[in-house]
């Protein structure tokens, strides 16, 4: 049985590098956005006592050894997330961190078990500001790789138009034909059966042991996601609360949160939040999302009791994390992501 030639191989390396001199252009550019900007660039830890506490995030666990042998459980982070809010509790204002982080079982075109996340904070500034961000962002990556449209799959998305901006509970109407928050409770409770209710009229698969977030996760995947960022990029904001671990809720309806993601060409690009900062609350949920993930895969990761402990001092701020290879992909014309890594991580065969 024949397989295809490493990366390192001179041939597949030269297809691959006008992608990876692209790569190199973007990053020294964005690196310049955020200087300009009074941005300090910041380098966390890669290990660390917890990867980060989402039910369905997977990661690389190791263990730390002592001088006689003893030793404790650390993780490959899965996001530099807990380590720079720190610093904001420390007393930064505003940071950018370029890091390797880590995701087990994620393989495919756009997934890979080592990629590079590049997150920025904004402490005391809104969230909107981040949309700015990432509207001027993309107009510069297209600039320095001198191209007019970003493609993936033949799609095309204009990354110097301005980006729609749709909140999930419109994009589910839209696309879907369901009223999303009539499934949610003032205080941000979810009713399991309204929603499974709705879904069935509209002619959508509903399991008898589906949660109210499995079906949430089906109709986003199946109906709104293949509609975004075709034309131009799209910002999908106010997602329900229950489904923004990590963000505060929004002034104006408590049913949903300061979150949104970043499409184009269909892509996820980024996620952003309105940072909570209620230490109580943010412990409340990660123990929610351990007891799911323990529910759907029978581990947990421990809790981060120094970001806990830091959360309670942070200052309200934002932040976001954005998928950088993809973002490379994306301007560059990359079909997968291994082409824009300079090293790929090997892929073991049965």
């Amino acid at each position: 049985m024949s397989h295809a030639s490493p990366w390192w191989t001179p041939d597949v390396h030269a297809d691959r590098r006008p992608f990876l001199l692209g790569r190199n252009r973007i990053q020294s550019a964005l690196r310049r956005f955020f200087e300009t900007r009074d941005f300090i660039e910041v380098d966390t830890a890669t290990l660390q006592v917890s990867p980060g506490n989402e039910a369905h995030l997977h990661a690389f666990a190791t263990e730390a050894l002592n001088h006689d042998g003893s030793g404790h459980p650390l993780y490959l982070h899965t996001s530099p997330e807990f380590a720079c809010k720190k610093l904001l509790s420390a007393g930064e204002r505003r940071i950018a961190c370029f890091a390797h982080v880590y995701r087990n079982r994620e393989r495919g075109p756009l997934h890979h078990p080592e990629f590079t996340m590049l997150e920025w904070y904004r402490a005391g500034e809104s969230y909107e500001a981040l949309m700015r961000d990432c509207a001027e962002i993309l107009a510069l990556v297209a600039e320095t790789t001198g191209t007019r449209q970003f493609t993936f799959q033949g799609h095309v998305c204009d990354p110097f138009a301005t980006p729609e901006r749709l909140s999930v509970a419109d994009a589910f109407e839209r696309f879907a034909g369901i009223d999303l928050l009539a499934s949610i409770a003032a205080d941000g409770e979810t009713d399991r059966d309204r929603l499974a209710s709705a879904m069935t009229t509209v002619g959508l698969r509903v399991a008898s042991d589906d949660t109210w977030a499995d079906l949430f996760s089906r109709v986003l995947v199946e109906k709104v996601e293949p509609h975004l960022g075709f034309g131009r990029a799209t910002i999908l904001d106010e997602y329900p609360t229950a489904e923004a671990a990590l963000a505060r809720p929004a002034g104006r309806d408590r049913r949903v949160a300061e979150r949104f993601e970043l499409y184009a060409c269909g892509v996820e690009l980024a996620n952003a939040f309105g940072e909570l900062t209620d230490a109580a609350e943010q412990r409340r949920r990660f123990e929610m999302e351990m007891a799911e993930k323990a529910r759907v895969y029978g581990e947990t990761y421990p809790l981060d009791e120094d970001f806990l402990a830091a959360l309670a001092i942070m200052p309200e701020a934002s932040g976001i994390a954005l998928g950088f290879d993809r973002l490379v992909m994306l301007a560059t014309g990359a079909s997968r992501i291994d082409q824009v890594l300079w090293a790929p991580v090997a892929e073991t065969q049965p």
